[in-house]
């Protein structure tokens, strides 16, 4: 297995070995950088509203991993995205906790899995007519909104499940959201609806061309629009863009609406919601597919995204009787659509250099539209995947692009055509630098490392980015520049810009090259952490990152760590340990970071715990505590040794419940673990 996590960043290969044919240790090793990459593609989908992976790839991530850790129990984890919901909730906004968890929704494209769904169906739930109801599954961003006496109270983002961010005054921008339910109507005084705010894509057109005009860069596709817009600390930003929302459940109410879902969706039309007219009673498969069918066909006429279709079962009565996974209910199932697929020709195969030396062949094509986007140019993977679909320079292929993120050519249409062109093989030199390259296992890899131009334009948009130093407007466009004008050839060199140097680039004008100078001069003291996953170590990311600041405290004690100091850290195995020491035993490294302390580059060392009276103790929260968000409650567990964790297991020492709590609460009776209230837990953090 390569070095580098191959799960983390395009080209990102899902071609599995049989797990029959893993030893131990690689299937925990391929189940450790599953965990990593997803948990990474999470953050990136529903905190940055910037994926890097199209739904397909992530799909088949998500589901190697539940193979994995059904096949060998021992590798399961409760820390595993596969138990949990979304992603943690970071930035600027404030923090809100649902009245309800807000689950994710098991996803297929096979038909054969929407009848089994079907016939567990039938076997649990005492029929109601209609059994089912299917919905477009809109691409937008699910929020909760919370009404309190007719009135909107507090509205959020999905976040982790159990908490969002608050986006209150933002969604009061959009028209199709009441701000009051009508007085006529019978609504509870207290109610909890989920619904899914939406880009019309004619809107998303019309901005981008504004965007445009305006010399900004354009919006990726209505979903990230929606996401970017939504998210903004001033609400004026969000008026007047073109979002929309449609809804679709009651998360919590005071009490009973309704015994059946169209019922449900009936009580939220008279309260004045906007319910999505495509919805549609079933009661069979055969209905099912009919609808799927039709909304598929249908689909480029509708103004907004959508990637599939929502299956659910109608019974609220048989929705409890089916229960809950972990992350999703057993009641509903998201069929998504195959990819959008065209067909265009390969004017020729290119090969890019990335930020760890591998080589990844692209296909650049005659430019083509798939939903809307046109598609110049798609990701070939690896030699191998060139090979095995024996791609070649003028042929005619079928190009899909799922998830509205890295077109992939899937395969060529016309591979026993005359005058074929020869057939594709990686450079021997590296086309950036012309070192000999070297083969690892599937890739080509330039081992010139920061000799290389694009691996050192790489490493610096990685040292610069927002989960490591955080450096405004140092991105791969500034990085690039700087290599190619050779004002960088280490990392540690862009601590010695001046203003007058970066002016000179294009797009800096005297102003942006000072304010770039002085992100760079604040990021000398960003906590050691973040300088630890900045520096780009193998199997590093940044949960890692902090557990070695934490275990060491210093990066010249972590520099000095053997490989068995280094295992004794939990949660690091071999691999990893072997890697971290590599890196710091390898001349460039040590010389650019003897580089970066002649420069004043002094990365802060964690705060030591206050005691370590939680040490070896794992929490779970669930609901509202009155004297700490969730955030604060997670800080004083872990500032004295102890561990939070998203879901109860068997390793849960203490679940602490507070307002409203969620069905942590019920797995923890259902557990037999132990529940602690607010009090209680004042008192485990103010012992001695």
């Amino acid at each position: 297995m390569n070095s580098e996590n191959p799960f983390l960043s395009p080209p990102v290969t899902t071609s599995f070995r049989s797990v029959n044919a893993l030893r131990r240790e690689e299937a925990e090793e391929e189940a450790a950088r599953l965990r990593e990459a997803i948990h990474h593609h999470n953050y990136l989908y529903y905190v940055k509203g910037r994926p890097a992976v199209d739904d397909a790839v992530f799909d088949a991530l998500f589901r190697r991993l539940e193979q994995l850790e059904q096949h060998s129990p021992g590798l399961q984890d409760p820390n595993s995205p596969t138990r949990a919901i979304g992603a943690p909730v970071e930035g600027d906004l404030p923090t809100v906790t649902h009245r309800a968890p807000m689950q994710s929704l098991q996803s297929v494209i096979e038909a054969t899995a929407v009848s089994d769904f079907d016939r567990t169906v039938r076997g649990r739930v005492q029929e109601v007519t209609p059994l089912y109801v299917v919905e477009p599954k809109i691409d937008g961003l699910s929020v909760e909104i919370v009404y309190e006496q007719g009135s909107l109270s507090v509205g959020s983002t999905r976040g982790d499940g159990e908490s969002g961010e608050d986006i209150t005054r933002n969604l009061r921008t959009i028209t199709q959201i009441p701000l009051k339910l009508p007085a006529e109507e019978a609504h509870p005084a207290l109610l909890s609806v989920r619904g899914e705010v939406f880009m019309t894509k004619s809107g998303f057109t019309a901005l981008n061309r504004e965007r445009i005009a305006a010399a900004m860069e354009p919006f990726a596709n209505p979903r990230n629009a929606c996401a970017g817009t939504v998210r903004q600390l001033d609400p004026a930003n969000t008026a007047g863009k073109p979002l929309s929302a449609y809804f679709y459940e009651i998360l919590d109410a005071d009490r009973t609406v309704s015994a059946t879902h169209v019922e449900t969706l009936n009580a939220l039309a008279a309260w004045g919601f906007s319910v999505n007219p495509e919805n549609r009673s079933v009661s069979s498969p055969g209905e099912i597919d009919a609808y799927r069918e039709e909304l598929s066909a249908r689909r480029e006429e509708l103004d907004y995204e959508i990637d599939g279709v929502v299956i659910k079962v109608n019974s609220l009565a048989g929705r409890r009787e089916l229960g809950e996974r972990e992350r999703s209910p057993r009641w509903a199932l998201a069929w998504k659509f195959p990819p959008r697929r065209e067909e265009t020709v390969v004017t020729d195969i290119a090969v890019q250099v990335g930020r760890t030396g591998i080589l990844t062949p692209v296909a650049l094509l005659e430019p083509v539209e798939i939903g809307g986007v046109t598609v110049s140019r798609a990701t070939l993977h690896n030699a191998d995947e060139v090979a095995r679909k024996d791609v070649r320079r003028g042929d005619t292929v079928r190009v899909v692009r799922a998830g509205d993120v890295i077109p992939e050519v899937t395969e060529v249409v016309n591979p026993d055509r005359h005058g074929r062109a020869p057939a594709f093989s990686m450079p021997k030199q590296c086309p950036a630098c012309g070192t000999a390259v070297e083969r690892d296992g599937a890739y080509h890899m330039c081992p010139a490392g920061l000799s290389c131009p694009p691996q050192l334009a790489g490493r610096i948009e990685h040292f610069a980015s927002r989960e490591a130093l955080d450096i405004e407007n140092m991105g791969r466009r500034t990085a690039t520049l700087l290599v190619e004008r050779g004002l960088a050839r280490s990392v540690a060199d862009i601590y010695e810009l001046t203003p007058e140097q970066i002016a000179q680039l294009e797009g800096f004008a005297e102003r942006s090259a000072r304010a770039l100078v002085d992100a760079i001069a604040e990021s000398r003291s960003r906590p050691l952490s973040r300088f630890v996953y900045a520096l780009g170590i193998p199997h590093v990311g940044t949960h890692v990152s902090r557990l070695l600041a934490r275990a060491f405290g210093s990066i010249e004690r972590l520099q000095h760590a053997c490989v068995s100091e280094l295992q004794k850290i939990p949660e690091i195995g071999e691999e990893t340990a072997r890697a971290v020491h590599a890196f710091f035993h390898t001349r460039e490294n040590s010389e650019t970071l003897e580089h970066l302390r002649d420069l004043g580059v002094s990365p802060q060392p964690p705060k030591e715990a206050r005691t370590d009276t939680l040490a070896g103790k794992t929490f779970v929260l669930t609901g509202s505590l009155s004297r700490f968000t969730r955030t604060q409650a997670e800080h004083e567990i872990q500032s004295r040794g102890g561990r939070v964790t998203s879901s109860v297991s068997g390793q849960t020492d203490y679940v602490v419940a507070g307002e409203n709590p969620g069905s942590k609460l019920d797995d923890a009776r259902d557990q037999g673990m132990p529940v602690i209230g607010e009090e209680e837990f004042l008192s485990l953090l103010d012992a001695r």
